[in-house]
C-alpha cells in the first residue's frame, strides 16, 4: 500500500508564496508578484512554518531571508513545483486529445448503416466553422459488448439497438429501426396468401446473429410482448457474428432471418431476397446512444456528436 502524505505537507499555494519570497528577498515583493498584500504573505508563512514545524523565514528590517532550513526546504520545494507543473500541463494535454477524440462501440446495424454518415456530416461540420474536426475509433460490434465497453471505459460513446439497457448507463434515442422476416426468393413462405403469424415464426430455425446481437434480443422481445410469455425458440439453423454473413446465407437457401431493414433494404430491392409479412408482431425498435455519467457525455468529442445526431442535422 501506497503510504500517505502526512498532515505536516504543505499545499502547492502556499510552497509557490513560499518560493516568491526566497526569490525576492522581501514580504511585500513576494505579495506584489503574487497579487497578494504583505499581510496576507506574513500569514501565510506564519502558517506554512507551523504546519511543517521548521522556521523558513529570518524577518529582519532590511527585510527577508531564508533559514538555513528554509534554504533547503525551497531547493525541495523548487523540485515539487517543476513536477506540478509538468503534471498539470500533462492533464491539460488529455483533457485536449479528450475533447477531440472519442472512441466509439456501434452495434452492426448502427456502426455499418448509420454511423458513416452521421461522422462525417460531424467532421464537415467542423470544416465549415474552421475548427479541427474530431478523431474517431469505431469499433463495430453487438450490442452487449458495446455496453460493455461502455461501462469498463473503453468506449466513451455506444450506440446499441438492444431493448434491454442497464440502468447503470445514461442513454437516449437517436433513431428508429424495424426488424422484417426475410427468406429466400424461392422460399415456401413468399407463396403464402395470408401473413405469417407470431407464433409460427417464434417456432421457426432461424439463421441469427450471436448471442448478444441487439436484433436477436429485440426479436425475442417482441414475440415475448406479442405471446404473453417467454418463448423458447428453437437452436438457429446457422449462427454467425455478422449482418453480411446473416444475409450472405439467407440469399443461398438456409432458410429465413430476421434483420434490420436498414441492413437488407439493397437485397430488398433487387430480389436477393424475399420479405414476408408477419400478423401481430410490433417488430419497430429504438436505436440508443448510451454512455457513463451525467445527462450529457462530458463536453468534447461525444458530446457534440451526440448532439449534432439528436439535432436532426445529420438524417
Amino acid at each position: 500500500m501506497t503510504n500517505q502524505l502526512s498532515a505536516r505537507m504543505p499545499e502547492l499555494s502556499a510552497l509557490e508564496i513560499f518560493l516568491a519570497v526566497a526569490t525576492t528577498g522581501s514580504l511585500g515583493a513576494a505579495g506584489r508578484a503574487c497579487g497578494l498584500t504583505q499581510q496576507a504573505v506574513s500569514s501565510r508563512i506564519s502558517s506554512l512554518e507551523a504546519q511543517t514545524g521548521v522556521v523558513l523565514v529570518s524577518r529582519t528590517p532590511r527585510g527577508s531571508t531564508l533559514t538555513p532550513s528554509g534554504a533547503v526546504v525551497a531547493e525541495w520545494a523548487a523540485r515539487l513545483l517543476d513536477s506540478a507543473q509538468h503534471f498539470d500541463a500533462g492533464l491539460a494535454t488529455l483533457r485536449s486529445e479528450k475533447r477531440r477524440r472519442i472512441t466509439v462501440a456501434a452495434s452492426l446495424t448502427v456502426a455499418e448503416h448509420l454511423m458513416p454518415r452521421w461522422l462525417v456530416a460531424l467532421q464537415a461540420d467542423a470544416a465549415r466553422r474552421g475548427v479541427l474536426p474530431p478523431e474517431f475509433i469505431l469499433t463495430a460490434t453487438n450490442s452487449d459488448h458495446a455496453i460493455s465497453a461502455v461501462r469498463d471505459g473503453t468506449a466513451d460513446l455506444g450506440f446499441v439497438e438492444t431493448p434491454h439497457v442497464p440502468s447503470n448507463v445514461r442513454s437516449r434515442i437517436v433513431g428508429h429501426d424495424e426488424l422484417v422476416v426475410i427468406v429466400p426468393p424461392d422460399h415456401k413462405w413468399t407463396r403464402r396468401r395470408s401473413p405469417l403469424s407470431a407464433d409460427e415464426l417464434a417456432r421457426t430455425p432461424l439463421v441469427t446473429r450471436e448471442s448478444g446481437s441487439g436484433t436477436r434480443d429485440a426479436l425475442a422481445a417482441a414475440l415475448q410482448a406479442a405471446l404473453g410469455a417467454a418463448v423458447d425458440q428453437p437452436a438457429p439453423i446457422l449462427e454467425v457474428s455478422s449482418s453480411a454473413a446473416v444475409r450472405a446465407a439467407v440469399a443461398a437457401g438456409a432458410g429465413p432471418a430476421v434483420m434490420s431493414r436498414l441492413a437488407v433494404a439493397d437485397d430488398l430491392t433487387v430480389g436477393r431476397v424475399r420479405e414476408v409479412a408477419v400478423a401481430g408482431l410490433d417488430l419497430r425498435r429504438d436505436l440508443r446512444a448510451i454512455w457513463v455519467g451525467g445527462r450529457m457525455p462530458p463536453a468534447g468529442a461525444a458530446r457534440d456528436l451526440l448532439t449534432h445526431i439528436t439535432r436532426g442535422a445529420v438524417g
